[in-house]
């Protein structure tokens, strides 16, 4: 008698190649069996007609709070990371998010642009997201700092991977003038822990000429350097036009030997602080842009012309923005995202972002989002959309590699290290009991630009160790069953 049986679905399981109508048994919070033969369960869910898959697995996910979990759990995510900036102190984090109780599974690599903020301008940091926005907008955080100085980083950031800290965040493309050998020594402290490295990439020479490095080079330059698993953030989102280029690189030092791993979002625009490095007015034609091309969250308004977005720098850094650099309604543009999409062992993420609440008074467990709720669509749509777009309408990808994709693929990337992970991304006897079920025929993303916080539809289960976090396509409203991830 198991807790909890999920009967006669389509069970895709990435890991065992298992694609048949089978029955999944879920005790204690791990999947006791996969079988063709009858089980009983204490509670059991019709699954007939739909797809039982291992839960998605979020590498890229900024939502430090409830509501954007919950967007996230309704498009299939069971474990949600926050790998590419990560938090400082990260037991800070750790413990912020087990005191207010999390939907999906959460974990987070330590922060090298906060532990830089606390050292080169001497904050105290919190363990929040805001900390490394906040550090964008100060010239000295972007600049190269000496030798002790580095020291001291490298010093928290070694504290944090001795506390559990998944590996390292590295946003340098948010310093640009970092000196290449602190991003060496980041590296190879990481590679001491025998953990990863998740960049977001400073500029391609095409983009920036007096770039200090290549963004590309630095990456798989350090990887060969220190060996260290070195991940590449968003590779659609830093790379536009250039991806065959970005893409020629990794393959080249994936076959020398080096791990150099990927992910892409479907999506052709971005979010990030309008105080970002790469948005001076004076940059933005180098990757295409306009001042209007990006367009603040908060007021949803885009920006007129470059004294203003000079002065939102100044005043406004630390805010919100979407950055619009591919036209998703142009072939071209459609074309190169899924090239990036369907580059080799790519995993999906969703750089998903916490909505922001325009004007209401904020609410962490008020459900459903109150109408002035705004957020990047694909906090709430990442997983669906790929399984609409490259699998239902285009046949880019199988369903089987799709799936595997939003799960194994990014499992593997994380376990680097952190064996909790190796439990995750499959189905079998053993593994953690973090399952999607969805209808294949059905399922798809509704957020848009517009409506940016509408769930994904077609989604009908989601279980967390075991527990219904979305039952019938509704969420449960006090599941929150999530665990931490640690090393």
């Amino acid at each position: 008698m198991y807790d909890l049986v999920i009967a006669g679905g389509r069970v895709i399981d990435p890991g065992s190649g298992i694609d048949d109508i089978r029955n999944v048994g879920i005790t204690n919070g791990t999947v006791g069996t996969v079988t063709t033969g009858c089980i009983d369960g204490v509670r059991v869910l019709d699954a007939r007609g739909k797809v039982v898959a291992p839960g998605f697995i979020d590498l890229h996910s900024h939502c430090e709070d409830i509501p954007g979990l919950r967007l996230q759990a309704l498009d299939g995510v069971t474990t949600a990371l926050d790998l590419e900036i990560g938090r400082h102190p990260v037991e800070a984090a750790y413990a912020a998010a087990a005191a207010e109780g999390r939907p999906t599974n959460y974990g987070f690599a330590t922060s090298w642009g906060a532990a830089r903020f606390a050292v080169v301008l001497g904050t105290t940091p919190t363990g929040r997201l805001q900390d490394v926005f906040s550090a964008m907008s100060f010239a000295a955080w972007q600049q190269a700092v000496g030798r002790d100085a580095v020291k001291r980083i490298i010093a928290r950031v070694e504290d944090d991977l001795a506390r559990g800290a998944l590996g390292v965040g590295i946003p340098i493309g948010y310093a640009p003038a970092v000196a290449p050998e602190e991003y060496v020594a980041v590296a190879a402290a990481a590679a001491r822990a025998g953990r990863p490295t998740y960049t977001h990439a400073r500029d391609l020479v095409e983009q920036n000429p007096a770039v200090v490095i290549d963004g590309a080079d630095e990456i798989v330059r350090t990887a060969a350097e220190t060996g260290a698993s070195m991940h590449y953030c968003h590779v659609n989102s830093t790379s536009g036009v250039h991806l065959d280029r970005v893409h020629q690189t990794i393959t080249r030092a994936r076959a020398a030997g080096s791990r150099v791993t990927t992910e892409a979002y479907p999506y052709g625009s971005g979010m990030t602080g309008i105080g970002a490095a790469f948005l001076d007015p004076n940059l933005l034609h180098r990757r295409g842009l306009r001042p209007s091309s990006i367009e603040h969250l908060a007021s949803g308004r885009r920006i007129a012309h470059a004294d203003e977005l000079r002065r939102m720098q100044t005043e406004q850094g630390d805010e919100l923005a979407f950055v619009h650099f591919l036209d998703e309604s142009q072939p071209e543009a459609r074309e190169l995202l899924t090239k990036a999409m369907l580059f080799d062992e790519t995993a999906v993420v969703s750089d998903a972002m916490e909505p922001l609440w325009r004007s209401s008074r904020r609410d962490a467990m008020q459900w459903p989002l109150p109408p002035d709720v705004v957020a990047h669509p694909r906090t709430a749509g990442s997983f669906a959309r790929t399984l609409r777009t490259l699998v239902r309408e285009t046949g880019a990808m199988t369903l089987a590699e799709a799936i595997r994709r939003c799960s194994l693929v990014p499992a593997s990337i994380a376990s680097v290290g952190v064996p909790a992970m190796a439990r995750k991304g499959h189905l079998r006897p053993g593994a953690d009991a973090d399952v999607v079920v969805f209808d294949p025929e059905t399922v798809a993303d509704n957020a848009t630009y517009t409506e940016t916080t509408r769930p994904s539809s077609g989604i009908c289960h989601v279980i967390v160790h075991g527990e219904a976090v979305v039952s019938a396509g509704r969420l449960v409203l006090d599941a929150l069953p999530g665990r931490p991830v640690r090393a």
